[in-house]
Parts: C-alpha cells; structure tokens; sequence
C-alpha cells in the first residue's frame, strides 16, 4: 500500500538516495519553498520543474524557517502536513525538510542537475545557482501562474 511519508526523506538516508538516482542515470530536478497552502500556482510550477528532470526532489522550510522568513502568524500547516501534501503528488519523488533559511546546504548535499525558481526571482537571487553552475548543472527559471500568491490568498481569506 502506498503512504506519502515514504517520500518524504530524512536528511539522513538522502546521500543513499541520491545514489542510487544517479546509479540509474536520472536527471535530478530540485527546486524549494515553504508551500503554505498548496495551490494551483504551486502545482503548476512543481508540473513543470518535474519535465525538466527524471526526478523532482522539493526542498521544504521547516515550520521555524518558515516562521522567521514570514512571520509568527506562519506556516498555516504544519511542516508534515506540508510535506504530505506535496509528496501525495505523483510528480514529486522526494521531499526533504531543511531547517536553514536557505536550502544552500541542501542543494550542496544533493547537486541537482538542475535547480528551479519561480518568476519571482533573478539568476543573481537564486540561492545555490553558484554552485549548480560550477559543476555543469544549469538554472531555471519558471514563470509564475498569474494570480496566485499564498500571501495574497490568505489576506483574501482572512477578509483584507
């Protein structure tokens, strides 16, 4: 029987993992975020970094990474309901939780052949381009779907 938590991968097992993905020459794609609220938006976007790979790892903020990048009032889900959530997709073949700020330890442990970002960042902002560059990976930037912002559907819900 299938369980969405058997993607979600301790930091721990991640180098056993990352082996045996290259072991079957895959693609790794990685990309990363909070994903507070999974909507359309997301959905579009993990669809699309998942093409561009055999394997589509996310990055998810933990719930303190999250609270000190957005503020108290964040995540609206929990880091394992978060982290469910996103695995119960069909397209993503791994979550992995990261405590930091930044998934730059991450993306150094993994060393995805390819790193994804939203349209709402640069080639200079993205964090771990540097080092996905300086091994041969490459960067992708990803347009945003118009009209979807977890902020904004939050200050929708909450009446503002």
């Amino acid at each position: 029987m299938y369980e969405t938590r058997q993607k979600i991968l301790p930091w721990e097992s991640l180098d056993q993992w990352v082996a045996y993905w290259r072991f079957l020459e895959q693609k790794i794609v990685f990309t990363n975020g909070c994903f507070d609220l999974l909507h359309l938006g997301h959905i579009t976007y993990l669809e699309e970094a998942a093409k561009l790979g055999d394997v589509l790892v996310v990055g998810l903020n933990s719930d303190e990474s999250v609270r000190r990048l957005k503020g108290p009032s964040r995540p609206v889900f929990s880091q394992e309901a978060r982290a469910r959530l996103l695995a119960a997709l069909e397209f993503v073949e791994a979550v992995v939780i990261f405590e930091e700020d930044t998934p730059l330890r991450l993306i150094e442990k993994i060393r995805p052949d390819v790193l994804v970002k939203g349209g709402d960042y640069t080639p200079e902002t993205i964090v771990g381009a540097d080092v996905v560059r300086s091994y041969g990976g490459r960067v992708e930037i990803l347009p945003l779907v118009p009209g979807y912002s977890t902020t904004a559907l939050i200050r929708r819900l909450c009446g503002g």
